[in-house]
């Protein structure tokens, strides 16, 4: 089996939640953090790592701000293979790869640009040695409540995590994963979904507090303190 390694960023959404006046026009991953796009700082996350041989981005037809944005990162390319959802950007930029089935991919988020370089490295080292691959998470620490404006219930956090980015599965297996949720309508709201629908139990990775993704408007400047 291969240890080859791409990453995929898929960068093909508006980020509405993000939006604030004067903003609605650039979409999220394009917002500077710190004088440079997110995307940007997404990306060189990435590259701090020699074993990610390239990292391919992958935007709407007709994005007008990829390429300013991306401007001398090396191992680096953009395609406008993005699609309607996530998980159709994703089969998307791996249909347009041309890896073979058994290089590995890390998807990771646009609007991640803390990840640090340690815990990229512990999920490489992680996944590499697992028949399945697997995603960094982090254990829930708080009390987690259920329901709308008011409380239904508590539920115990014993054994939840909430899941992050990068996400790390042979390129074959989640092409197969993400083609079999479409066609049986499995709702995929990351790649590890997509794996566990297909009968696999990705490997939980410790992630980190700093690699949140920026969601809402107060988490631009949150994160700027953190880069």
């Amino acid at each position: 089996m291969s240890d080859s390694i791409i990453a995929i960023v898929p960068a093909a959404g508006v980020g509405a939640r993000a939006s604030r006046p004067g903003h609605e026009a650039v979409p999220k991953q394009y917002r500077p953090l710190n004088g440079q796009p997110m995307l940007r700082h997404a990306v060189c996350a990435l590259l701090a790592d020699e074993r990610v041989t390239q990292v391919r981005v992958a935007v709407t037809p007709g994005d007008g701000w990829v390429d300013a944005a991306l401007a001398g990162l090396p191992r680096t390319v953009w395609r406008a293979c993005g699609g309607a959802t996530r998980a159709d950007t994703v089969a998307g930029a791996l249909a347009d790869s041309g890896v073979d089935d058994d290089a590995w991919v890390l998807v990771h988020d646009a609007a991640r640009p803390g990840l640090p370089a340690a815990a990229l490295g512990r999920l490489i080292d992680a996944c590499l040695a697992d028949p399945v691959g697997g995603l960094l998470a982090l254990a829930v620490a708080d009390t987690v409540k259920a329901g709308h404006a008011r409380v239904e219930r508590t539920l115990d956090r014993n054994g939840l995590w909430l899941a992050q980015t990068p996400q790390m599965f042979r390129a074959g297996v989640l092409r197969d994963a993400l083609t079999a949720a479409s066609v049986n309508g499995v709702a995929v709201t990351d790649e590890a979904s997509a794996i566990e629908a297909a009968g696999y139990a990705p490997l939980l990775v410790p992630g980190a507090m700093r690699n949140f993704k920026v969601t809402w408007p107060d988490d631009f400047e949150l994160m700027e303190k953190w880069l």
